[in-house]
């Protein structure tokens, strides 16, 4: 059976990174994330991600543009690996259709946020994109 890929969006603009806080499961409710979300059946992991970042951020799909693979592969189980992208806001404005709340953050904001567990793997990686 094939793997389920999840994508995930650092969504750059200047020095910073756009961060999700999520509203469910119960376990992660409340902690922070970079948006995403699963790669549909004969989609591209760049066009499933610029969908679902226009579904959860109230963004037309080419407000967006997906660029490179940021950090390395996170398995989430052994059936689902989370990747991560580079993202360029074109247009638009965020806010949260499918999370609590947003927020900016800088290099130096990273350690302080309270991250869901696969996420923090990509700690350093933001840090340097910034």
């Amino acid at each position: 059976m094939p793997t389920q890929i999840v994508v995930a969006g650092a969504v750059i603009s200047g020095s910073t990174v756009l961060v999700a806080q999520r509203i469910r499961p119960p376990e992660l409710a409340g902690r922070w994330e970079l948006p995403g979300g699963k790669v549909a059946p004969g989609e591209t992991e760049r066009d499933a991600l610029a969908r679902e970042l226009a579904e959860e951020l109230g963004l037309g799909v080419g407000d967006v543009v997906v660029g490179d693979r940021l950090g390395h592969d996170i398995a989430l189980s052994p059936m689902m690996t989370l990747r991560a992208y580079r993202v360029r806001l074109i247009r638009g404005e965020p806010y949260p259709q499918d999370h609590r709340a947003l927020r900016w953050v800088t290099a130096a904001e990273l350690h302080d946020v309270d991250w869901v567990p696969a996420d923090r793997g990509w700690l350093r990686d933001l840090a340097r994109a910034l």
